[in-house]
């Protein structure tokens, strides 16, 4: 290998998975910034409704984006795999054929999001008043969609190797760029919401475009040219194997979220915003732990690919101990800020009241959400993500929707819906404890 730097599988396991977890936290950073601009833009430039109409429609995009993000996690293992092994040629083929199915799944996303927009709307039943900005939001965001599915694509290539640096350079520049017209856009040419999605769309375009142009001239395996660049069968066969049950998961639980949503609308534009502003803060409030995931699933795919099954339990224990630590003093910074946080976007104080309510119920669990995170990370990386699928759907879908329409109609509380969150959190939590304790997840 010509990059055997970035491989996993030799060196300290602590310093190998924070070094490649850093870069992925300030990429992560500044690619929350995308929506988080948007929100603030449109909230103080447009209103209540507009920022409605951004924030609430979080839900919709990622039941779209989401399987395919968890499509492109299973092409992220199996490179991941091939590489850590050592292998050559299967690495490159797999490269092709992520590439490939990433130009693939844009098209799709393109297509889905721009026509069937505004009857998923309809069904999440939002309000009047914000359904027109939502609709014009929501299908400006996905007639760009392909260049956020190829950057995933490109991204997943860098992490599955081991270079988390190198997305982290390129989303510094197009974060950037959204800041900059965003401002432009809404502010000054009085584009609306459309400005916001615009605005996003141009600034993942140049990421997209930097990190093809590097792949496309580093000396090494994972090198994408027009030759390797098609859809290898076997390849495709493995990375739906371990992609779909996690497409799938974050597809389904999307679904839940928008039915969690719809139950959001029924208390009004400022419950709306209060909750779609808090799930913006928690964007950033879990990046570092989100960032951790990714370099366990990296590490254990790696490690696993050259059979060094000692070192990642090593490291599968230092993650999840790391993780759930970090998690929790996040909570707690969250839970003492959380009306300064959420009054970034606005001075209303029944949106800052809702937001900072959901924090004071949500924010100090946030290690049980971390433990379900980092073990399901582990099972991925070990190419079993059946099983994170099975519990999550259970729990953060099928219960959780269950759990919101039984008791918001006994109890109209927006508190129903907010501790909807911990106690299935703690549900997948102890179903994670037992099969991860329980079963021999490196055969």
């Amino acid at each position: 290998m010509k990059v055997e730097n970035t491989l996993m599988t030799v060196g300290n396991i602590q310093s190998k998975m924070v070094k490649f977890a850093i870069p992925i936290f300030f990429g992560s950073l500044f690619q929350q910034l995308y929506n988080m601009v948007d929100a603030i833009v449109v909230g103080n430039y447009l209103g209540q409704n507009a920022l409605a109409a951004v924030t609430s429609t979080g839900s919709l995009i990622f039941l779209l984006v989401g399987f395919f993000g968890g499509m492109f996690s299973g092409a992220g293992i199996v490179i991941s795999k091939y590489f850590g092994a050592e292998d050559s040629e299967n690495t490159k083929i797999s490269v092709g054929t992520a590439v490939s199915f990433g130009f693939i799944a844009g098209m799709v996303l393109t297509l889905i999001g721009t026509l069937f927009t505004p009857y998923i709307l309809k069904l999440m039943g939002t309000p009047t008043e914000v359904f027109a900005d939502a609709t014009d939001y929501v299908r400006t965001y996905f007639m760009g969609i392909i260049f956020i599915a190829l950057y995933n694509t490109a991204s997943g290539i860098f992490q599955a190797i081991g270079d988390s640096k190198r997305p982290l350079y390129y989303l510094i520049i197009s974060s950037i760029v959204n800041i900059i017209l965003d401002i432009i856009f809404v502010k000054d040419f009085n584009m609306g919401v459309k400005g916001a999605a615009l605005a996003t769309i141009i600034a993942q375009a140049i990421s997209t475009i930097l990190a093809f142009i590097r792949l496309s001239r580093v000396n090494a395996d994972y090198r994408v040219t027009p030759k390797i660049i098609c859809i290898d069968r076997d390849k495709l066969s493995q990375m739906l194997r371990i992609g779909l049950p996690s497409g799938v998961q974050n597809s389904v639980i999307a679904f839940a979220n928008v039915v969690v949503q719809s139950s959001v609308n029924a208390f009004g534009s400022a419950a709306m915003a209060g909750y779609g502003a808090y799930a913006k803060i928690e964007g950033f409030a879990f990046i570092p732990i989100n960032a951790f995931t990714s370099a366990i699933t990296t590490f254990i795919s790696q490690n696993l690919g050259a059979h060094n099954t000692d070192r990642a339990k090593k490291g599968a224990k230092f993650g999840i101990i790391f993780s759930c630590v970090l998690a929790e003093i996040i909570g707690v910074v969250f839970v003492l800020l959380a009306p300064q946080l959420i009054g970034i976007f606005g001075n209303d104080p029944n949106i800052i009241a809702i937001g900072a309510r959901k924090a004071y119920i949500n924010a100090l669990f946030y290690f049980l959400l971390s433990y379900s995170h980092c073990i399901a990370s582990v099972l991925r990386g070990a190419g079993k993500s059946s099983i994170p699928m099975f519990i999550m759907l259970g729990c953060w879908c099928i219960i959780r929707v269950l759990y919101i329409k039984i008791f918001t109609a006994i109890i109209p509380s927006i508190d129903v819906i907010f501790w909807a969150y911990p106690l299935t959190w703690f549900l997948s939590s102890v179903l994670f404890w037992f099969y991860y304790k329980k079963s021999n997840w490196l055969e």
